[in-house]
């Protein structure tokens, strides 16, 4: 019976490394049979193609909420995210990493008080809308596709990311269906010692014009959803977030 570890205010990075230590996972390295190029490229298209990243470009709002109990509203078209665990609420301009932070209602003032909670809603962001959005990053900067088969003799697209998100370095294989649209990954990460974890990319929400974003991932210690996936419409006037542009 598969388990799952919830702990409330813990990363899933730190949930998977206390998996690690307790020894159930074995590690395997990354695949050595690898191709970049065009093909490479053209798979990566594929995938983006399959979860219809065109409408995710078009889209400015979205809501959800993580694992750790994390609730996120992205502002896409203004690089802005409201962050809100706990008693914590951050506002978030997750160019420049600036923004306005409250606890409690009440507005943080103090410079060092306010940075570390501005870097925490950072790394959870960078994390958390990873597991939401991955496919349609495969073309960020600082990326590199390459057509890759892992030990069990499965082919996939290797994306490399050498700078981004929190640890830079970082690499996942998808293996893709027919369409290109992912049933899984397998992640070699600098945070976590043992590499080729793999989670499965399952229950896809979104109509056939709408953005496809998976909503479960299931591993073999851990489950990671995306719990309350919406889109909700917002103007600039009665944005949540519009304390950042006043």
């Amino acid at each position: 019976m598969k388990k799952i570890l919830k702990f409330s205010g813990l990363g899933v990075a730190a949930l998977i490394v206390a998996a690690v230590i307790a020894g159930f996972i074995a590690n395997e390295p990354m695949p050595t049979q690898r191709e970049g190029g065009a093909a490479a490229d053209e798979l990566a298209r594929k995938m983006e193609r399959a979860v219809n990243k065109t409408a995710w470009d078009q889209t400015r709002f979205v809501s959800w909420k993580f694992l750790s109990g994390t609730n996120y509203l992205w502002d896409k078209d203004k690089k802005a995210v409201l962050v809100e665990w706990g008693d914590n609420k951050v506002l978030l301009n997750t160019t420049d990493r600036t923004g306005l932070v409250y606890i409690e209602g009440q507005q943080v003032t103090d410079p060092e008080a306010k940075q570390k909670l501005i870097d925490k809603a950072w790394s959870q962001f960078a994390n958390d809308s990873f597991w939401l959005c991955a496919p349609m990053k495969a073309f960020d900067p600082g990326t590199r596709r390459e057509i890759a088969t892992n030990k069990a003799g499965e082919e996939g697209l290797l994306v490399h990311y050498s700078s981004g998100g929190v640890t830079p370095g970082d690499s996942y294989l998808w293996l893709l269906d027919d369409s290109g649209k992912p049933k899984a990954w397998q992640m070699w990460v600098n945070i976590i010692p043992i590499g080729g974890l793999q989670f499965s990319w399952e229950d896809w929400s979104g109509g056939a014009n709408d953005p496809q974003i998976a909503q479960q991932h299931d591993g073999k210690l851990l489950d990671v959803p995306i719990i309350d996936l919406t889109y909700p419409s917002y103007s600039d006037e009665n944005s949540p977030l519009k304390a950042l542009w006043k």
